[in-house]
């Protein structure tokens, strides 16, 4: 049975409830099953063996800051070793996801859709029940399947630390 946590996180100033556990440093990180905008299925981490992955969670890439985040990572990808992966994922449907990267120019980032399932969600705790989207996180996960970097955003408009991640991500090459 999944874990699901109330009025530890609001949306719209109201409490939420939160599905699955929070990931945390040190863990192996769980795989999971998302869809690629093609609607094919994809293993998050078993597709992506051997590389360190930057995977980041958000409600919507046609929300701005979901919009800006993703955008930064993609511009932020041409100067990472090709051995790092970034995948974003969201609930967004697939094809949704591909019109939205044709327009922003997103080629770089692998965006990926919860939609169907919230496998991913629920294994990384950051499925929103009430509202089927996902809490905005970022993780690190090494060539191991080892979590090596996990932050949650205390609200939904919260920006990651980008220069801490990638320097997670960096670190997690060595």
């Amino acid at each position: 049975m999944t874990t699901e946590r109330f009025g530890i996180y609001k949306v719209g100033g109201k409490d939420v409830t939160l599905v699955g556990e929070d990931i945390k440093v040190g863990q192996t990180a769980p795989d999971f099953a998302v869809q690629a905008v093609d609607w094919s299925f994809k293993h998050g981490l078993a597709d992506t063996a051997g590389k360190v992955r930057i995977i980041g969670a958000v409600p919507s890439l046609e929300t701005d800051v979901c919009d800006r985040e993703t955008r930064r990572f993609n511009q932020e990808a041409a100067a990472l070793s090709k051995d790092i992966v970034i995948e974003v994922i969201s609930t967004d449907l697939p094809y949704t996801q591909k019109r939205w990267c044709g327009a922003a120019g997103v080629d770089q980032v692998m965006t990926l859709s919860d939609h169907m399932s919230a496998d991913f969600g629920e294994k990384y705790g950051v499925l929103i029940k009430e509202r089927r989207v996902l809490r905005r996180a970022v993780f690190v996960v090494d060539k191991n399947n080892k979590v090596t970097y996990a932050a949650y955003m205390p609200a939904l408009g919260d920006e990651p630390n980008y220069a801490e991640v990638l320097e997670a991500a960096k670190k997690a090459l060595k």
